[in-house]
């Protein structure tokens, strides 16, 4: 952390490098020099959005579940006076800001990276705090209250807890920390994905198609490498698009875990096999209640023609059968689990199990 340091300086420093291939971590930090974000796009691009990627690319380099986190900085009090001759959009306190603000967001998303928006957050407290005096005597560097935003905005990133639970008091007066605190719970925490928290986490999905007895399972899942499937039958796979042979009809319960990085998300759906009964095409057919003890209610689109309703059992036997849409009245059978089958004039067929209670 020598000052004044730029980022295209950190890309090539033997000392910065070795650091970052030194441990495992879970984030890593990026700051450049607090006024280049806000220079001129096409310095920018080539001085701080080359240097950025090159320094991500060495990150995951070490470790691919290694987050990067642009440090959104934050502009002078009056405008950077060095740069204003030059340069006038960072003449004033907003134009600096609103650059770094829009440079540091587009380096994340470049870079599938965290943006950790200590900026936005003094912005926040200039406008509904001004009282709160956020920068040092050289109206760059920050006072103990805009280190202690900065901690409290870090603390919300990396944690995604609420920072308004924080207890720590800095020696600062106690109005204006709760209101800091505040600050960053409506910035930040109440605002994760704006700051791409939780944007890059898995999200476990699936679809199937099946004939009597074999499905065909086809994987939707996104920001995954690792799937672990449960049939429901006791089999499991580890394959990304599995087919999977169930040797008897029944309804069984599939379980798709997909995962990164040590984090997991679970998806869950039921497949129902009947047997000589294949499902041609499921027009979203509702079906209520479900389970039942005695009536059942088939709704479907009112575009859809419906020539036959069936019961059928686990062998695919019809056991009750009408030819207009009405409830049907299961009475008569006894407590189990059963197949409606929705027949239609050109929409195909479509089988949804009900359990009798």
């Amino acid at each position: 952390t020598p000052g004044g340091q730029r980022l295209l300086d950190h890309a090539v420093n033997p000392t910065a490098i070795a650091k970052i291939f030194s441990n495992d971590w879970n984030y890593v930090v990026l700051q450049a020099q607090s006024q280049e974000p806000s220079w001129p796009i096409q310095q920018v691009q080539n001085e701080v959005f080359v240097p950025a990627k090159k320094l991500c690319d060495t990150i995951r380099a070490n470790n691919s579940c290694t987050r990067p986190v642009f440090y959104m900085t934050w502009g002078r009090k009056n405008g950077d006076a060095q740069n204003c001759a030059n340069w006038p959009p960072v003449c004033t306190y907003t134009g600096m800001d609103s650059l770094l603000n829009e440079r540091y967001q587009t380096m994340g998303d470049d870079n599938d990276a965290f943006v950790s928006p200590v900026g936005a957050v003094w912005h926040y407290i200039r406008d509904m705090y001004p009282q709160i005096e956020l920068y040092a005597a050289d109206e760059s560097h920050p006072s103990l209250a805009g280190s202690y935003a900065a901690a409290c905005t870090f603390y919300t990133v990396f944690l995604r807890k609420d920072p308004t639970q924080i207890m720590y008091e800095p020696a600062i007066d106690p109005i204006d920390a709760e209101n800091i605190r505040k600050s960053v719970q409506a910035i930040v925490y109440d605002s994760l994905l704006n700051w791409n928290i939780g944007k890059f986490e898995p999200v476990a999905d699936f679809s199937f198609t099946h004939t009597i007895t074999t499905v065909q399972f086809t994987n939707l899942s996104q920001n995954a490498d690792s799937f672990l499937w449960t049939f429901g039958d006791g089999d499991t796979s580890t394959a990304e698009n599995p087919v999977h042979y169930y040797a008897t009809p029944s309804l069984y319960t599939v379980t798709l875990q997909a995962s990164n990085c040590g984090q997991s998300e679970t998806k869950i759906d039921s497949v129902a096999l009947v047997l000589g009964v294949e499902e041609i095409q499921d027009f979203k057919a509702s079906i209520y209640p479900n389970p039942t003890s005695s009536v059942v209610n088939v709704i479907v689109p009112i575009n859809v023609k419906v020539t036959a309703i069936e019961i059928l059992d686990g062998t695919g036997k019809s056991l009750l059968r009408n030819t207009v849409m009405e409830s049907i009245n299961l009475k008569k059978l006894s407590s189990g689990l059963y197949w409606i089958k929705i027949t239609t004039k050109s929409d195909g067929v479509v089988i949804k199990p009900i359990l009798r209670q």
